[in-house]
C-alpha cells in the first residue's frame, strides 16, 4: 500500500539563525539567573551577617553606657566613703589632743590651788613670827616660839611638790601624713586580669560533655593580682563565630570556677556549635572575656512527624502515646479478661477504629506507627528510647519511606528493621525484619539506645543501663532511612540531639558484631552471632 511521503519542513536560514539566536539569549539568561541568584544568597547572608554585627554593636554600646554608669557610681561612693574615713579619723585624733589637753590643765589648775594656799599660810605664819620676835615677855614668847614651830611641821607649803605635774610639751601628737598623701596620689582602678586564652587543643567534646581548657589568666599575663574566680559563659548557635543571629540562645553562665577548666554536661546538641567564652576575676573586679570558641556539636536531631502518626497516636513534644478514639476493644483490661487462655505470645492489634484519616502519608489500620523528621543518608547516628510506665508493646527501628505503606508495620517488610517489646500477656523481645522475627532471651530495657551506621550498614539496639548489644543487624542501606517506631497501649518518650556514647567501641570478629563497653572501668565483649538480613 502506497503512502504519501509526508513533506519535509525546511527552515530557511535566516529564520535558523534568529532560533539560534533566541536559544542562545536563554542559556545567557539561564547563566546570568544562576550567577545573580548566588549573588543574592551571598548579599542575603552578609546582610545577615552586617545586621548581627550592627545589633552586636548596639549592645556593647548600651552596655558599655550602663558599666560606665555603674563604675561612676561606685568611684562616687569609694570617694564619699574615703572622705568619711578621714573625717572620722581626723574626729578621733582631735579628741585625743584635747584630752590629753584637758587632764594637764586638770592638774596643773589643782596645783595652782593648793599651791596658792600653801603661799597664804606661809605669809600668815611668815608675818606671826615676825611679830614674836618684838615679845619681850620671856613666857609669852617661848609660848609663841612653839606655836610657830608646831605650825611650820604642819604647813602645806612644806607638804606641796613644787615640781609641776605635767608639762607644756604635746610633740606625742604630731603627725605626719606624708605616706598617706602619697598613697591617696597613687590611688588608682584595681588591676584588672586580662582574658584568659582558651586551649582549642584540651578542649573534649564527649557524651553530650563539653570541657573547656584555658590558659591562667595572671601567667600568661605576668599579672600580680591573685586570680581568685573564673566566669564561663555559652551558647548555642549554628553559626561558627561569636556574633548572636535571631533565634540564637542567649548566654548562659557558669560562676565560681576555681581551676582552669570545667565541664558543661547534659547538654543536647541541637544546634551545629556551642560558643564558649571565659574571663578571670580577682577580688573586686572581672576583666574581659577571652576570645569566643565555637565548639562543634553535632549529633543526630529529629523529631516525631506528626503527618505520619496514626489517629490514634498523640505526638506531643518527644512523647507519642496511645488514645484511642472510643472503641471498646481498646481497654486493655477488657481484652485481657477475654483472651486469658489465648497461647499466642505475640502483640494483639486492637479494632481498628472507625475514625477518618488524616491525609494520604498517615499510617492507618494497625500499622500505629509514627516517623522521625530526619532522614539518615550517611555517617553515624544515635537515639534513645525510653518507654512510659504503662506501655504495653512498642517497636524502634529504622525503616525506608518508600517501602512502608499505609497499613504495613515495622518489621513485616524488606525496608525495614525494628526491635519489638510486649508486655501483654506475657514479656517478649524480638528483632524483626521482612516478616522474620528473632526472639531474643534479654530483659526489657528500660532504657534503649539506637545505633546507626548507615555507611557500614550496622544497625544495633542497646541495653543502655546495663551497656549490653542486644541485638545487631547487618544490611547494606540504599535508600534514606528513617527512625521509625510503632506504639500500642500506653507510650514512649525519645531522647535525641545525642552523641554516640564513648562507652561503645566497635569491632568486627569472624563475621560477628560485637560492641565492648567499658563499664566501671572494666572491657565488657557482647557478641551478636549474625542475625543478618541483606
Amino acid at each position: 500500500m502506497y503512502r504519501t511521503p509526508l513533506p519535509v519542513c525546511v527552515i530557511p536560514p535566516p529564520l535558523r539563525r534568529s532560533l539560534a539566536l533566541a536559544l542562545s539569549l536563554i542559556q545567557m539568561m539561564d547563566t546570568q539567573k544562576e550567577a545573580l541568584c548566588r549573588i543574592i544568597s551571598t548579599l542575603a547572608n552578609k546582610n545577615e551577617e552586617l545586621q548581627s554585627f550592627l545589633e552586636a554593636v548596639d549592645n556593647t554600646l548600651t552596655g558599655l553606657q550602663e558599666e560606665s554608669l555603674k563604675v561612676t557610681t561606685e568611684l562616687e561612693a569609694e570617694l564619699e566613703h574615703l572622705s568619711s574615713t578621714l573625717e572620722e579619723r581626723g574626729a578621733a585624733l582631735r579628741d585625743a589632743i584635747k584630752e590629753e589637753k584637758q587632764r594637764k590643765e586638770a592638774g596643773l589648775q589643782k596645783q595652782m590651788a593648793e599651791g596658792g594656799a600653801a603661799l597664804l599660810s606661809c605669809e600668815e605664819l611668815l608675818e606671826f613670827a615676825n611679830q614674836t620676835l618684838t615679845i619681850t615677855n620671856e613666857e609669852e614668847f617661848l609660848k609663841a616660839a612653839k606655836q610657830i614651830k608646831e605650825r611650820v611641821t604642819m604647813a602645806p607649803a612644806f607638804r606641796l611638790t613644787t615640781r609641776p605635774v605635767a608639762s607644756e610639751n604635746m610633740s606625742q601628737f604630731n603627725v605626719d601624713f606624708s605616706a598617706e598623701r602619697a598613697g591617696l596620689q597613687r590611688l588608682h582602678f584595681l588591676p584588672v586580669p586580662r582574658a584568659p586564652q582558651i586551649d582549642v587543643s584540651s578542649c573534649v567534646v564527649c557524651d553530650n560533655d563539653i570541657t573547656v581548657a584555658w590558659q591562667p589568666a595572671g601567667e600568661a599575663e605576668g599579672d600580680g593580682e591573685r586570680i581568685e574566680r573564673y566566669e564561663l559563659e555559652y551558647r548555642k548557635t549554628n553559626r561558627d563565630n561569636s556574633l548572636r543571629a535571631a533565634g540564637d540562645a542567649c548566654w548562659e553562665k557558669i560562676l565560681d570556677i576555681s581551676d582552669t577548666r570545667v565541664t558543661i554536661s547534659g547538654l543536647k546538641f541541637d544546634t551545629r556549635f556551642v560558643v564558649v567564652r571565659v574571663r578571670a576575676k580577682n577580688k573586686a573586679a572581672a576583666g574581659e572575656f577571652s576570645e569566643p570558641v565555637a565548639v562543634e556539636t553535632r549529633a543526630f536531631n529529629f523529631g516525631f512527624d506528626a503527618v505520619t502518626a496514626h489517629a490514634e497516636l498523640k505526638v506531643q513534644g518527644d512523647t507519642v502515646t496511645w488514645e484511642p478514639q472510643g472503641v471498646k476493644g481498646h481497654d486493655p483490661r477488657l481484652r485481657g479478661k477475654e483472651n486469658k487462655s489465648s497461647s499466642r505470645s505475640a502483640t494483639p492489634s486492637p479494632n481498628k477504629s472507625a475514625g477518618s484519616r488524616a491525609g494520604r502519608d498517615r499510617f492507618a489500620g494497625e500499622s500505629y506507627t509514627v516517623l522521625g523528621d530526619m532522614e539518615m543518608v550517611a555517617g553515624c547516628h544515635y537515639w534513645e528510647l525510653r518507654p512510659l510506665a504503662d506501655w504495653k508493646s512498642f517497636s524502634v527501628g529504622v525503616a525506608y519511606r518508600a517501602s512502608l505503606g499505609r497499613f504495613d508495620q515495622l518489621g513485616k517488610s524488606a525496608g525495614s528493621w525494628c526491635l519489638h517489646a510486649s508486655q501483654w500477656l506475657q514479656s517478649s523481645l524480638a528483632a524483626k525484619h521482612n516478616n522474620k522475627a528473632k526472639a531474643l532471651d534479654w530483659p526489657l530495657p528500660q532504657r534503649i539506645g539506637v545505633y546507626c551506621d548507615y555507611d557500614n550498614g550496622d544497625l544495633s539496639f542497646i541495653d543502655v543501663e546495663r551497656r549490653r548489644l542486644v541485638h545487631s543487624f547487618k544490611t547494606k542501606f540504599s535508600q534514606p532511612l528513617l527512625p521509625a517506631f510503632t506504639v500500642w497501649c500506653g507510650g514512649i518518650t525519645i531522647v535525641t540531639g545525642l552523641q554516640v556514647p564513648s562507652f561503645m567501641v566497635w569491632t568486627s570478629i569472624d563475621n560477628c558484631i560485637s560492641v565492648c563497653f567499658y563499664f566501671e572501668d572494666v572491657l565488657i565483649l557482647s557478641v551478636s552471632s549474625g542475625f543478618y538480613f541483606d
